[in-house]
């Protein structure tokens, strides 16, 4: 058995051969669920870096900054929002997983047999395939899965742009695996199945469209097929719908870019990269922080993402979420549930965002008075 906290640690060849999938059964394989690093969450450096230098080799090549900083937020932010349940308990994936092997496995097959590690390779990519394809097929799997392909860039970043209820419906195609194979196994390779998918990469209100289509669609059994079917089918098609309807893409089609200035998307991107430093030290501490001060962090995390959302889509109350989402950052830090990475900044963190209440106050004052009903 191998050391838990051994395995804590990932070192750079391991970091850049996971992302590839090239990982050996000798270095992954552990006994219990609890050894099993957090490889998604240790790769967040390497997906930083990797779009950094995505963006970097395009500035190059076309002499000028990509655009889609907005899109690109939009992903990662989707990919925090993904994780942060798990702050709280372990992923549906992996307690149905648990649970079935501890009351109905049939066999269980040896946690450090190479064998049993490309054979779960294989299982968990079988799994993963079925339930990819049922996303695409099946309406209310979409309406989890489509927040995967609302980009309209195809970067690196788009791959982090991850639903956070599509969990709670991928973990069936994976439980079958649950009655030979070892939790701990499992673990591994549902992990790197999701980090390869960084590589091989237009809506989050599917589910409002399909709450609608189900009370306007008649018959009982044609609301069930609203559901079930595919997010083309209504009454008198095909089970996936009409190809004809499709739209062509021809390329013509102009994408959305954020009509904020240059020095407020400056400023959206530091608030960025503070919050995704947060965001990573809240998981390296979950630990030894309360339950309430973890529910106060998620809660500051998903008022920080929404805030940076209203301020690059130029949203009219924009100003007044930013002070309030500023005056929130103060009082975290003044009763001790948030401080800065570093401790000896947390002054100047207090003045720079002392500075940005004045400023957003002012531009609320002024907005509420120029249009007080907007």
């Amino acid at each position: 058995m191998k050391n838990p906290e051994a395995q804590q640690d990932v070192s750079v060849s391991q970091g850049i051969r996971m992302m590839f999938y090239v990982m050996k059964p000798s270095e992954t394989s552990f006994q219990t669920l609890e050894e099993v690093p957090d490889y998604v969450r240790k790769a967040t450096p390497l997906f930083i870096s990797l779009m950094l230098l995505e963006l970097v080799v395009g500035w190059i090549r076309k002499g000028k900054p990509p655009g889609g900083l907005d899109d690109a937020l939009a992903s990662l932010s989707a990919g925090i929002m993904s994780r942060l349940p798990r702050l709280f308990y372990r992923s549906i994936e992996l307690t149905s997983y648990v649970y079935i092997w501890e009351n109905y496995r049939v066999i269980s097959l040896p946690w450090d047999s190479p064998w049993t590690w490309y054979l779960t390779f294989l299982g968990v990519d079988f799994g993963y395939y079925w339930f990819h394809r049922m996303a695409h097929e099946v309406n209310i799997m979409w309406a989890g899965h489509q927040t995967h392909h609302s980009s309209e860039g195809y970067n690196l970043s788009t791959a982090l742009r991850q639903s956070v209820l599509q969990i709670y419906t991928s973990w069936i195609f994976y439980s079958p695996l649950a009655l030979f194979i070892p939790p701990s196994v499992y673990a591994v390779h549902l992990q790197f199945n999701l980090l390869y998918q960084f590589w091989i990469h237009t809506e989050f209100h599917h589910l409002v469209n399909i709450w609608t289509t189900f009370w306007a669609t008649p018959g009982s059994f044609n609301k069930f097929s609203v559901i079930f079917k595919g997010p083309g089918w209504s009454p008198g098609k095909p089970r996936l719908g009409l190809i004809e309807e499709i739209p062509e893409v021809e390329g013509k089609e102009v994408p959305f870019s954020s009509s904020a200035s240059q020095l407020l998307k400056i400023y959206v991107v530091i608030q960025f990269a503070l919050i995704l430093a947060f965001y990573e030290e809240t998981f390296a501490d979950k630990a030894v922080l309360s339950q309430v001060t973890l529910l106060l962090r998620v809660c500051f995390i998903i008022l920080t993402l929404t805030s940076i959302g209203f301020l690059l889509d130029q949203r009219p109350k924009a100003a007044v979420l930013e002070t309030f989402r500023c005056l929130v950052f103060l009082m975290l830090c003044r009763s001790g549930h948030l401080k800065p990475c570093i401790s000896s900044l947390s002054f100047a963190f207090e003045i720079f965002f002392s500075i940005c209440i004045a400023f957003w106050g002012v531009r609320s004052v002024k907005q509420l008075v120029s249009d007080p009903w907007r």
